[in-house]
């Protein structure tokens, strides 16, 4: 594959996956494109797929997703791992959410993740997730809705009115960060009826008779997203630009690399939910997806865990770039530059899970890729983020690298990351799988 189809997949990708529930249908979509094989949790597969081989995938709360191909001996040669997260800080809408204040609607918002806030002001934002409703047949169902169109904005107050702003201004998640969606009507307004016309709506635009409209939305969860989308930018194309890298770049990168490799090994891709607020979930990392999907493979708990001694898990999401701005937020020799390589992140304290044995693996397939290579270890005297890494590492007792690509602005509405970078990372995971 060449880095100009990779990037504009990757860009189309990011586009289509505004939320978690987005994202798993993406790559289902793209896996079942491939020939993989859809397996629910509630058949028993484990054997079949141990016997057959194949390639599979599997989905937990539509926002997790574990796609695997089996071609030789688990307890022989292991299993080629690599995990990555398939959510990111952003804002959710409350349960009873309408405010309406001097005229204005506006929604109730709970900041989800340790999000930068101050960049989404002023942004044109729009709606998606998962709605829960009873249907005709009173019978509960979901569906995934995309407004796709700006139907928010949180403004900003004007610096006339705030003189100090830009040396002192601080944000209350409560009190100002409702956005605004309209100038109040005549009528009342409520949002589950509106939500409840939205759904119909998008069912009625997708064209499937199977699917029973809405009577009455029972729950949901949905998220604003900035309508900004993905692109490619620099004097010479040098930059991706996009909500959403951490992490959905280092997904759609697995699983492109899980989609070509060339069948020869036993290969997993692990995108996991909540990862930005502590994994702990069923579809978390700290919950058992993965250990229960590789339990189901190797038939017994002797045999997950002498397959577990001979595999290895590839952590990745996104790495800190050296901001040219605040190149002192650095460890002065460990400040990872864009376009320059895949990052190792490395801790003393565990946040990450690379350890001399796994980062030199790592190296060697990137020095047998061609792909340069980094490494990040953070200032001693600031605190550390971690990663699923940690988490599947205690859970399975595999041996795990953490690694990722160089991002500027993470966790903001709209982060920066390498066009070479992102390419740098899909060949070593190929080279890996391979």
């Amino acid at each position: 594959m060449e880095n100009k189809v990779f990037v504009d997949g990757l860009l189309d990708f990011i586009k289509s996956s505004p939320t978690p529930f987005h994202a798993v249908q993406s790559m289902v979509d793209l896996l079942e494109q491939a020939g993989f094989k859809r397996l629910t949790e509630k058949e028993a597969w484990g054997a079949k797929c141990r016997q057959e081989g194949g390639c599979y995938f599997v989905i937990r709360n539509d926002s997790s997703i574990i796609a695997f191909q089996l071609n030789q001996s688990l307890l022989e040669h292991g299993m080629r791992m690599v995990g990555a997260h398939t959510d990111s800080p952003c804002l959710k809408i409350k349960p009873n959410p309408e405010i309406i204040n001097k005229n204005y609607l506006q929604l109730g918002v709970e900041v989800y993740g340790g999000a930068l806030l101050n960049p989404w002001f002023d942004r044109d934002l729009s709606l998606a997730g998962r709605v829960s409703f009873l249907n005709d047949n009173n019978q509960i169902d979901h569906q995934l809705i995309n407004l796709e169109k700006a139907i928010a904005v949180i403004p900003s107050l004007a610096i006339h009115l705030d003189r100090d702003a830009n040396s002192s201004r601080s944000i209350n998640k409560q009190t100002d960060l409702p956005p605004v969606l309209m100038s109040l009507p005549a009528h009342d307004v409520n949002f589950h009826a509106m939500l409840l016309s939205i759904v119909n709506d998008q069912i009625s635009a997708a064209n499937n008779s199977d699917i029973v409209k809405a009577k009455q939305i029972l729950d949901y969860e949905l998220s604003f997203y900035d309508v900004q989308e993905p692109a490619v930018i620099g004097l010479d194309d040098d930059f991706i630009a996009s909500a959403r890298l951490d992490n959905l770049l280092s997904c759609y990168t697995g699983l492109m690399a899980l989609i070509a490799n060339d069948g020869t090994q036993n290969v997993l891709l692990v995108c996991n939910d909540h990862e930005e607020v502590g994994s702990v979930s069923a579809a978390g990392a700290q919950g058992n997806f993965l250990k229960s999907v590789l339990s189901r493979l190797c038939g017994s708990d002797e045999a997950l865990s002498r397959t577990m001694a001979s595999s290895l898990m590839i952590s990745v999401d996104n790495a800190h770039a050296v901001h040219p701005n605040f190149a002192d937020k650095h460890e002065p020799n460990h400040g990872p530059i864009i376009n320059k390589g895949v990052v190792i992140k490395v801790n003393a304290n565990q946040r990450y899970a690379s350890n001399s044995e796994t980062s030199a693996l790592f190296r060697h397939y990137c020095g047998q890729a061609n792909i340069p290579v980094q490494s990040f270890v953070v200032r001693s005297d600031m605190g550390c983020g971690s990663t699923i890494g940690p988490i599947t590492a205690n859970e399975l007792g595999v041996r795990c690298v953490d690694v990722g690509v160089p991002t500027l602005a993470m966790h903001s509405i709209r982060e920066l990351a390498g066009r070479l970078d992102a390419f740098y990372l899909y060949s070593v995971l190929l080279h890996y799988f391979k």
